[in-house]
């Protein structure tokens, strides 16, 4: 497979690059990493920027390898990360560009690309989380609307978010309808009577997550992305998309840190020891491969129609594991009073890199996708 990029390609890399060099200087400065309604006017301004500059559509208008130029040059010239957009960009907005008829792509589509509204994901249980089909919260069909009534855990950006991907269960699980087939996608609007967001604070002392709880909420109809009970299917769409491509900047971001992590080392004496030289060495080559099997997946996707495939999987295994071992060394190099310091980016990032082989799909259900669907082993009895 050809990795190379076109002629057209590196010359929207050059006006791309020509264009961060302008606007970068001018961005006020970004507020506390934990002050997330803070950062959800941060970020929406900036989205806004990239909207206006004809950059906040790439993922529909350009090829799936002009959107990684654009990941893969944004986060080299220090751009603001997506934030609180994260889930509209990055899971729903993909998800209902893919499976949403033309009247919810007109309706959700250009507010999320212009940074007018925040989304939040409202998938995991208390007891669904792995198991995320053992879902209960449910939603009961009363004419053009769905009451919905149950609750969610590690809603992601709920504290700020306008819309929120909900999973619901509209079948109950029967012999004759298991607990895969009985699952709707719906939007949900975060402003509607009976919802009720509890903010979750992390160990770094950050609130992106929270607890939601749902009393007799009433959910139009047409708010239902994919068929009624098709709901399963339509969230492999979504997951696809979070575990293969939601992490493109973070790899770019990881290479850049291996470096500054080298030069720290130079720079206390920590480059000395021979056994941190090698695991360096090797996290920089294990990188240089998660940014060739990102091109690859990217490649993939644009071949098969945009979706992401089980290549995702792979990545997103390899990637947690990695980004923590990458974490875990700069700790090591800061030294015991700086691995404590909670200012330090570094030490913020480590905290973060410990859900990484727990969200998105946990890495033991990623072994068992690429075991099943990639190897084609049996599965478990």
């Amino acid at each position: 497979m050809d990795l190379t990029y076109t002629p057209q390609e590196e010359e929207f890399r050059a006006e791309l690059r020509g264009w961060l060099a302008r606007v970068l200087p001018g961005l006020p400065e970004r507020p506390d990493p934990l002050d997330w309604p803070g950062r959800r006017t941060y970020d929406t301004a900036w989205q806004r920027m990239l909207y206006d500059a004809g950059y906040a559509d790439l993922p529909r208008e350009a090829t799936p390898t002009q959107h990684l130029i654009f990941l893969e040059e944004t986060e080299r010239a220090g751009a603001p990360y997506v934030g609180a957009n994260f889930v509209g960009l990055l899971h729903a907005g993909p998800t209902i560009a893919a499976e949403g008829t033309v009247e919810q792509q007109a309706r959700w589509l250009p507010p999320i690309l212009r940074g007018d509204e925040v989304w939040c994901q409202g998938f995991s249980e208390p007891d669904a989380g792995s198991d995320l089909a053992s879902l209960r919260t449910r939603a009961v069909r009363e004419g053009d609307e769905y009451v919905v009534s149950g609750s969610k855990i590690w809603t992601s950006h709920a504290e700020v978010a306008d819309w929120c991907e909900l999973l619901v269960r509209t079948t109950p699980v029967t012999p004759e309808t298991p607990k895969h087939k009985g699952i709707s996608w719906l939007a949900m609007p975060m402003d509607a009577p009976g919802v009720t967001v509890r903010p979750l604070r992390t160990l770094a002392g950050s609130t992106e997550f929270a607890e939601m709880f749902l009393d007799e909420v009433r959910i139009p109809v047409a708010n239902r992305v994919g068929a009624e009970n098709d709901g399963w299917r339509v969230t492999m769409v979504t997951l696809s998309f979070e575990r293969g491509t939601a992490f493109v900047g973070e790899v770019v971001a990881c290479r850049r840190t291996i470096a500054r992590i080298a030069r720290k080392a130079r720079a206390n004496g920590g480059w000395d020891d021979p056994a941190l030289r090698r695991q360096l060495g090797r996290l920089y080559a294990e990188f240089a491969v998660l940014w060739r099997l990102t091109q690859w997946n990217v490649s993939e996707a644009q071949r098969t129609g945009g979706v992401p495939g089980t290549g995702s999987s792979v990545f997103k295994l390899r990637y947690s594991q990695a980004r923590q071992e990458l974490y875990d060394t700069a700790a090591e190099v800061l030294g015991a009073a700086g691995a404590l310091d909670l200012d330090h980016e570094w030490t913020l990032d480590r905290l973060s890199s410990l859900s990484y082989t727990i969200a998105a799909g946990t890495s033991q259900i990623q072994q068992n996708i690429v075991a099943e669907r990639i190897l084609g082993l049996p599965k478990g009895r």
